[in-house]
């Protein structure tokens, strides 16, 4: 099994099983870039309450770049991975194009149908549905600012433990 668990600084915890067998790529970059402490200290940095919390950038603005994508692991993508974007399923953010996610990822807090398909979820939350109520009802500056917390929740720790070999990460410049 491949999980993962995210830490925040107030020592409460999400978990997520991950599935490696249905979003290889997805999950490799994500646990890659986890157990390199990158998420460490960053913030979930848009929060809209009934639909998403964001995190991952590497400045905590979600307009900002990663330095590198990988390729998109979803249905309009040709990668059918049949994984949904309900309660508590973690994806992966990106702009426009198809092969644009980097570090960015979100979670669901609700059911969000409309994502299905055109992002690359690649895992499901076990435990800290409590963690994920309180940090999207947590106050943000509001649309015209991508839902930017007031004060910017930061993650402790990020990191993905799995019991069998995750693929070599192909990351695209």
């Amino acid at each position: 099994m491949t999980t993962c668990e995210i830490i925040m600084q107030d020592g409460k915890k999400m978990v997520f099983k991950l599935f490696p067998d249905k979003a290889p790529i997805t999950t490799a970059s994500f646990a890659e870039t986890a157990n390199s402490g990158f998420y460490d200290g960053l913030a979930f940095c848009r929060i809209v309450e009934g639909f998403v919390i964001q995190g991952g950038s590497p400045d905590d603005d979600i307009m900002t770049d990663s330095d590198f994508h990988i390729i998109g692991e979803f249905a309009e993508n040709g990668h059918d991975t049949g994984l949904v974007h309900c309660r508590g399923a973690i994806s992966m953010a990106r702009d426009d194009a198809p092969d644009t996610a980097g570090t960015q990822f979100f979670i669901c807090h609700q059911d969000a149908d409309r994502l299905n398909g055109k992002y690359a979820a690649f895992g499901m939350m076990t435990d800290g549905y409590d963690v994920l109520d309180e940090l999207a009802a947590l106050p943000t500056s509001g649309k015209e600012t991508w839902n930017k917390p007031l004060n910017m929740p930061r993650m402790a720790s990020v990191r993905v433990t799995s019991d069998v070999p995750l693929p070599q990460v192909t990351r695209l410049p």
